[in-house]
């Protein structure tokens, strides 16, 4: 399951991955932005993964960035934060960082929340 929302108090679309995310979930939470007008065209995600089982393989990664590129593209730019607690997650996410970080997409894993909200928060929008 994965449910967003955007807290104004921060400025930021906090993203729950919880249970059994598969590839399917994955494309079409990235799909989403393509379609979703009311986010700001700087946007700053808070993924906690932390309850999450990932059911997807390194190979799905390449099209998730696909996806993701596509998606993006009316954005001037996203930086997004992920938590992970558990070492195959944090290993797709790492490697997904590999290939998804371009000028107008940052990502970045984190272990907790605190360092996730700093990272994000380093970035002057």
């Amino acid at each position: 399951m994965i449910k967003s929302a955007f807290d104004f108090n921060i400025n930021i679309l906090e993203t729950e991955f919880k249970n059994d995310i598969d590839a399917v979930d994955i494309l079409l939470y990235l799909q989403e932005f393509e379609h979703n007008n009311s986010y700001p065209r700087k946007l700053k995600t808070l993924v906690t993964a932390t309850d999450a089982d990932f059911k997807f393989t390194i190979k799905d990664l390449k099209s998730f960035n696909q996806v993701k590129n596509q998606s993006l593209k009316q954005y001037e730019l996203v930086v997004s934060a992920i938590i992970i607690n558990n070492p195959v997650a944090a290993a797709l996410s790492t490697v997904y960082s590999t290939l998804a970080n371009n000028k107008k997409y940052k990502f970045k894993v984190f272990s907790t929340r605190e360092a996730a909200l700093v990272w994000l928060n380093s970035f002057g929008f």
